[in-house]
């Protein structure tokens, strides 16, 4: 794990003050200008701060040719916050490589690094009498967000990207957004001692959000769960989690290797990479283990095709895989300024086709027999979703269980569309259909669902 070597300590009362006044990106570049003739150390909390206080997943501090812009991650899309001078900007940089523990003498690499911020709220034993007001006395309680740094050279300075991972990020099952019967059946393959469960998706799209939620709902004093990651992002209590580091050797398989011999119940690998992680993961699973990893392909069918692609063996893959999980995430409509409205003759159209092909036991696609009655979101725009239309973000899901029938299909090595055919035959819904089902929901619009999911075929 990549050392914490710098904290910034935000007050509770401050952070509170932040909260009260960075209600929207637009109040955030005012608190911001209002403070940028403060030393370099309140500017960099109130950027953070703020951050924290609009959900954002990351910070990007961007030179160029003649000024330098701050955006932010919202809802999974970068926001204009501000653009300010070159030497503001070489201040922020030495105070961020500073916090990091990276070199401040060199701006040719990149380089990474992580430091803290500390949100604490104090108990007060004691009276100021003259003016009334508490005097600090110790800490009651203290908030640990991490930031994990990048520091990239461009052709007009050091571009920096702070992630900001904060423990709040983390859900459980139930905040996942699972259609009832996804619920059940995440439920149950939970339970089960042994086998894999995989989830895909590109960069970005809640895969490890999913696990940190797996493992949460299964941690208990009774089995040893064993992480290995790159990087450790959040920290579970009860959980035992290491840290690939390449410059030393210790990587995805020789970690794995090593893990096995903890006597773990449960092991999460942060991702399958290569040949022998996958077949050190998919022998975890075959011996007694509950495996939980990640693939990087475009939906839940492309699993069996990047395993075999990676050179595992279709005779192992089958009776290892419990379940193989694709997810993007879309954003949700803002609550304050959107309406339910009639579908356009466009959309209802799109609505209709999504399940021409559908199981009939999927809660709420009763409604499609009354067109009359269907709503779904039109989004407007406020001040409250930054004039977006949409605040915070639900994930959207297809899943199949490897069952006897997959598993003498996985051996005959069949293609990725022939796999998707038979995975919907058995009932699997796509990501566009359950986005499709969160429209009618009142959840999200379809602009947004195809956004995340393409169109319909």
């Amino acid at each position: 794990m990549a050392k914490i070597t710098g904290k910034v300590t935000i007050t509770s009362y401050e952070f509170g003050q932040l909260q009260e006044k960075i209600i929207n990106v637009d109040k955030f570049k005012k608190e911001i200008e209002l403070n940028l003739v403060e030393n370099i150390s309140e500017v960099l909390k109130i950027i953070l701060g703020g951050s924290i206080c609009l959900d954002a997943s990351d910070i990007h501090i961007e030179p160029d040719e003649t000024d330098v812009k701050i955006r932010a991650r919202i809802d999974g899309v970068l926001q204009d916050i501000l653009e300010f001078d070159i030497k503001l900007y070489k201040s922020i940089l030495s105070r961020v490589k500073l916090l990091s523990g990276a070199k401040l003498n060199i701006s040719k690499k990149p380089q990474d690094g992580r430091f803290s911020i500390t949100i604490n709220d104090y108990e007060n034993d004691e009276k100021n009498d003259e003016f009334e007001t508490p005097v600090p006395a110790q800490i009651k309680k203290e908030e640990l967000i991490e930031i994990r740094t990048s520091v990239l050279p461009t052709q007009y300075g050091e571009s920096i990207v702070l992630r900001i991972l904060n423990p709040k990020s983390l859900i459980k099952v139930e905040g996942l957004g699972l259609r009832k019967d996804l619920f059940e059946l995440f439920k149950k393959q939970i339970e089960k001692p042994n086998g894999m469960i995989i989830v895909t998706g590109p960069t970005g799209s809640g895969k490890t959000t999913t696990l940190y939620a797996l493992l949460k709902s299964i941690l208990n004093p009774e089995i040893k769960i064993i992480t290995i990651e790159d990087p450790v992002e959040y920290r579970l209590k009860g959980i035992s989690q290491t840290q690939t580091d390449a410059k030393k050797g210790y990587d995805f398989a020789s970690g794995l290797k090593s893990l096995m011999r903890q006597d773990p119940d449960v092991i999460l690998v942060g991702e399958i990479r290569d040949l022998e992680t996958a077949n050190t993961a998919l022998q975890a699973a075959l011996t007694g283990h509950l495996v939980l990893t990640t693939l990087h392909t475009n939906d839940a069918a492309g699993t069996i095709a990047r395993l075999l692609s990676l050179g595992a063996q279709a005779s192992n893959i089958g009776p290892a895989v419990n379940m193989a999980v694709g997810q993007r995430l879309i954003r949700k409509v803002c609550k304050k300024c959107s309406t339910l409205e009639s579908p356009s003759e466009i959309e209802l159209e799109k609505i209709k086709k999504a399940f021409v092909k559908s199981p009939d036991n999927i809660e709420c696609l009763e409604i499609l027999k009354t067109e009359d009655k269907i709503k779904i979101p039109k989004i407007k725009g406020c001040k409250d979703c930054n004039l977006t239309g949409y605040k915070g973000r639900v994930g959207i899901f297809e899943t199949f269980l490897i069952d006897q029938e997959m598993e003498r299909f996985i051996i005959k090595n069949p293609s990725i569309a022939d796999l998707k055919d038979l995975a919907i035959k058995k009932g699997m819904l796509t990501m566009y259909q359950d986005g499709i089902i969160k429209i009618l929901q009142g959840t999200t619009t379809i602009e947004e669902v195809e956004r995340a999911a393409g169109k319909a075929e």
